[in-house]
This record gives structure tokens, sequence and C-alpha cells, in this order.
């Protein structure tokens, strides 16, 4: 474990002079989550790889807590999926989401990384994150990795993308995701494009999860990067 600011993160430091990877969790796991694709993802470049814990711990069951970014209210999500809905964040600003930024954005200050050698990403909640660290960044990361993440609001990623025109993203979704629905990932997908982001939703028949599938493909986006 390392502290970065104030967020306790788990670390694999192969080569001082590598990129990093850096993936945030969703919401309710914590830094272990993630921890096991630095071994699994197809790497043919050397990496490094750091895994932040959330800043707010949640119950996420009888006597059973877990971490967060910022808080969801689950039992929402749940009435939607009753309806046979899923809940829209398209337009929403999720409330802690800047204190989750700020203090994400002081972590990386804390590394003294440049920009060039940061691919970020993460899954669910934790994608969200990541691409708003992205896309406020001062200078362009060198990736970004969205799995099972969704569009938030919009308004304002809209006039953040162009300043990464022709930059490559890659994005994974479930096809039958209960949780945030396939259409609201499609919608990112086509905001990023269309303001100029090179990249495209990769789907797959599953749910909230990350494939064998996936790991290969973030592998090949990986091996693509110009690092």
């Amino acid at each position: 474990m390392r502290q970065l600011g104030k967020i306790h993160c788990q670390e694999i430091n192969k080569d001082d002079n590598a990129p990093w990877v850096i993936f945030f969790h969703g919401f309710g796991a914590d830094a272990n989550d993630l921890f096991s694709l630095a071994e699994m993802i197809p790497q043919k470049k050397t990496f490094n790889w750091l895994f932040p814990n959330g800043i707010l711990e949640v119950p996420i069951g009888p006597a059973w807590m877990g971490r967060a970014w910022w808080t969801i209210d689950m039992m929402e999500i749940q009435r939607a999926a009753e309806r046979g809905e899923h809940r829209d964040f398209s337009n929403d600003t999720p409330k802690g989401m800047s204190k989750a930024f700020d203090m994400a954005s002081e972590m990386l200050k804390q590394m003294k990384i440049p920009w060039s050698k940061v691919v970020l990403g993460g899954f669910s909640q934790g994608a969200m994150l990541a691409t708003e660290i992205y896309l406020r960044a001062p200078e362009n990361p060198a990736g970004l990795i969205i799995m099972s993440g969704t569009l938030v609001h919009q308004e304002e990623w809209k006039k953040l993308i162009p300043a990464r025109a022709g930059q490559k993203f890659f994005q994974s979704h479930g096809e039958g995701d209960p949780i945030l629905g396939f259409k609201q990932a499609q919608k990112l997908e086509t905001l990023l494009t269309q303001n100029g982001m090179k990249g495209s939703l990769s789907g797959f028949r599953g749910g909230h999860e990350i494939p064998p599938g996936v790991i290969t493909k973030i592998g090949e986006y990986l091996n693509s990067l110009e690092i």
C-alpha cells in the first residue's frame, strides 16, 4: 500500500521510467477489486499499476462495508430496474464527484508523473471518475479505459472533449447490464467520437462485469498506445 495525498493505493512499480495505468474501482468495491487485472491483461510493454482506494466507506450488506468515490442511491437504481428501465445519469452531476476529483487530482500530483505517461481507467463509478479526470487534465493523458461506465453531466463533458480530439479511448459495456444501461454507454461513445476522440464501444453479451474478452481487448488497446 502507498498513500498519495489522502488516498491509500495498491501499487505495482516495475520500472520507474514506464508509463502508469491507474484503475479506479466501482461503488462498493475497494483497491483490491481490479488488482488482478495487472497480471491478467496481456502486455507487450512494461506498465506500472496503481489501484486507489475509494475515499468513502459505504455499507453494501449486513456487517459488510465497501469503498466508494461518492454516494449513490442504489434504491433508485433498483426501482428503475423494477420498472424495466435504467437510471439515466446523463444530465446529472453526481453529488460528491467534485470532491473525489479534487482528491484524485492531488493523488496524481503527488505521483509527479507527466500526463503523457498516465493511462486513466476504471470500472462503473470508477470509470466515471476516470473520464472526469481525463477530460479535465491540463494536458493529454496517454489513454482512457472505460469499463461499464456511463454518461454524466454531458453538457460539461461536451465542452471538454474537443480538447482531446484525436486521442484514443477504449470502452466496454455489457449489453444486458442491469445497473448502468447499454444505451447510456452508447450515448457516451457517441459524445466522445462526435467531438473528435477515436475509439468505439466494445459491447458483450453479459451484465455489469469485465469478461475475459474485454481483458484481452484492453491489452490490445494498451499495446497500441504510443508511450
